[in-house]
């Protein structure tokens, strides 16, 4: 019979082209004419203050793609590429042809989607990227780099990005974001996000080294519970005065057993001593200091972003090699509902609990969370539990998809505050694109499937404008 299309008997789908994603004038009319004018939120990321203000011009497309992204290296080792392409000693140019020999067997993965999208979008690269192509791909990539235009500040600004929030530690001087604010020739607004991680995980060997850190950043020696807390209180006043409006917190699970103030200090001095924590203590510890910081979010209006199931550092002989964030973390599966719900209603019981978003790494529980937001919301804001974007390993058409349709059955879809890059990388905003174009795909195939009207497209249309952008912005109220 032949091939129809080539007979113009089928119209041609192009590659990634122009209505990637859209499959009906309702989707192509909600992205095109609404949600892709909005500028970028980016509310978590971890972008380095560091490198936006010193603002530094990059060294090829290699650094700029492979340089921390534990994704593509993930990717990498899972085609067989040796570790010495990955994070080993091997040049750019190597680097970078290994991945592109990667990047055809990629079937399915967004990092072929986001790979290319920022090609097109940054680099005006509409070839795909494989070893055939790869050096075509090197020289005129870096050609782009060397005409100007790639620094960090000026990739941020051509991505449209209004404001972002890194995370930063507790301990953090946040010298860099004192600088960035007092900076007005650059006008996206960078934030801090307090990140107190090291603090709730006492048993790691990462805590007492964070101790010493506080307390050469405050001038304080901590020797108990309440000072830590009187301290941890002034670096969230820092934080507050340098613009801070989220905070993050990163749980494989949230613990649920309160303990008196004497067991803390007596925990505080296990620790100290180098003594070996229980379960027991451990999950008092991370409850009644949790409560600690949530009840300060609260008084300030910060979101407070709870990210849920991640098992890290899986592979000790990598971890031991090359640290921690290389790539060999997963996702959990234990039971999380009960002792979440018992601390919201801990803090809400207090008139205590701030706005919260809730991410989860197991897809599993999409529908537990989904679930969870209508027991604890109230008018202090629009949705004021949210459940986060789709995060990490779910990050991806599927999991985009599955958040979004759990949250659109569960609650108010038009309120969800959207999406992050949750990255490294100053070429990572495509995602948002990526979110976008999935969003009004699935929402322009409801309006086509007769499923949402389409007599309002106005109004429809200024609902995925409010999901892009808006509903981030008063949200974190910045």
């Amino acid at each position: 019979m032949g091939d129809a299309s080539a007979k113009g008997l089928l119209p041609m789908k192009q590659f990634m082209d122009k209505d990637f994603l859209l499959n009906n004038d309702a989707a192509k009319t909600l992205f095109h004419d609404y949600a892709d004018k909005m500028p970028i939120f980016d509310w978590h990321c971890h972008l380095s203050p560091k490198e936006i203000y010193e603002n530094k011009q990059p060294e090829d497309i290699a650094f700029l793609w492979l340089a921390g992204d534990h994704y593509k290296w993930r990717a990498m080792r899972g085609f067989g590429i040796n570790e010495k392409y990955i994070t080993g000693d091997a040049s750019g140019y190597e680097k970078f042809k290994a991945w592109a020999t990667v990047m055809p067997y990629l079937i399915g993965n967004p990092l072929y989607h986001w790979t290319h999208l920022e090609l097109q979008r940054y680099f005006d690269i509409y070839e795909p990227l494989s070893e055939k192509s790869a050096d075509r791909i090197w020289t005129a990539a870096n050609d782009k780099i060397a005409s100007g235009g790639f620094t960090p500040r000026e990739l941020i600004v051509n991505s449209n990005v209004s404001h972002l929030c890194t995370t930063d530690d507790s301990a953090d001087t946040l010298e860099y974001h004192d600088l960035l604010k007092n900076d007005d020739s650059f006008k996206c607004k960078v934030l801090p996000a307090f990140r107190p991680d090291k603090a709730l995980y006492i048993d790691q060997p990462t805590f007492i080294p964070w101790l010493k850190s506080l307390e050469e950043v405050s001038g304080v020696k901590i020797n108990s519970y309440k000072e830590l807390t009187d301290v941890l209180l002034t670096r969230i006043d820092l934080f507050e005065k340098m613009g801070c409006r989220a905070s993050d917190h990163a749980f494989t699970y949230v613990p649920y057993n309160r303990a008196t103030p004497d067991e803390l200090e007596a925990i505080f001095k296990k620790a100290l001593a180098g003594e070996e924590l229980t379960v027991a203590d451990n999950d008092k510890w991370r409850t009644e200091l949790f409560r600690f910081f949530a009840k300060e979010y609260a008084k300030r209006g910060w979101g407070c972003e709870i990210h849920i199931g991640a098992m890290r550092n899986n592979n000790a002989r990598m971890f031991k090699s090359i640290g921690p964030d290389t790539g060999f973390d997963s996702i959990d599966d234990r039971e999380i509902a009960f002792s979440l719900s018992r601390m919201l209603d801990s803090l809400d019981a207090e008139g205590a609990l701030p706005k919260t978003v809730l991410f989860t790494l197991n897809p599993k529980d999409n529908y537990v969370l989904g679930s969870m937001l209508g027991n604890f919301q109230s008018d202090e804001a629009a949705s004021k539990i949210q459940f986060g974007s789709a995060w990490w390993f779910n990050d991806n058409l599927d999991g985009m998809r599955e958040q979004l349709k759990a949250l659109g059955n569960l609650g108010v879809l038009g309120k969800f505050v959207g999406m992050i890059t949750d990255s490294r990388s100053f070429l990572s905003y495509p995602r948002h694109e990526y979110f976008r174009r999935i969003l009004c795909g699935m929402v322009g195939d409801m309006v086509d499937g007769g499923l949402y009207p389409d007599s309002d497209m106005e109004l429809l249309g200024s609902i995925m404008q409010d999901v892009a952008y808006n509903n981030a912005i008063k949200y974190f109220g910045v």
